[in-house]
């Protein structure tokens, strides 16, 4: 197994390799960018040391807007636009890769020819409960490689 710690999607535990690894990965380099900080910060104490972590904590308080990044002056002034790409990342880092989209609907959804409200499923756990507590696939199991990763 090879990858960056703090990077790879929790089915790396299990074997479980799908063409979602990516998008777990994408989810959080846009964590990184909307909050300006690493995924992992071994120079903060250790309960906020881990971004998701931290993102899993202020969505279930309700505090994602204290995650965004206070040295971005840009970001600051399109909070809207940052908490939307807040909710790309959270759909991106589900811990079932099964719930996860696929690279494709992610660029059709940023590209604004997909209304998330209507098309992305939110609800589920924004990221990890625990890494030893994969799901294992459902719906999205039987489509092919083709269809998950596909050109858009």
């Amino acid at each position: 197994m090879r990858g960056t710690p703090g990077y790879m999607a929790p089915e790396w535990l299990n074997s479980v390799i799908t063409e979602k690894v990516d998008v777990y990965s994408f989810g959080i380099v846009v964590l990184e960018v909307l909050c300006g900080r690493k995924n992992v910060d071994r120079s903060l104490p250790e309960e906020d040391g881990h971004l998701v972590s931290v993102f899993k904590r202020k969505a279930e308080d309700g505090e994602l807007l204290d995650l965004m990044d206070k040295y971005n002056q840009e970001m600051q002034s399109n909070a809207a636009e940052v908490m939307e790409m807040m909710k790309v990342a959270a759909w991106c880092l589900q811990n079932e890769y099964a719930k996860r989209p696929s690279m494709s609907i992610v660029v059709k959804f940023l590209e604004g020819k997909m209304d998330g409200e209507n098309e992305c499923d939110f609800s589920n756990p924004p990221v990890l409960d625990e890494v030893g507590t994969i799901g294992h696939p459902t719906d999205t199991a039987a489509w092919i490689s083709s269809i998950l990763s596909g050109p858009r």
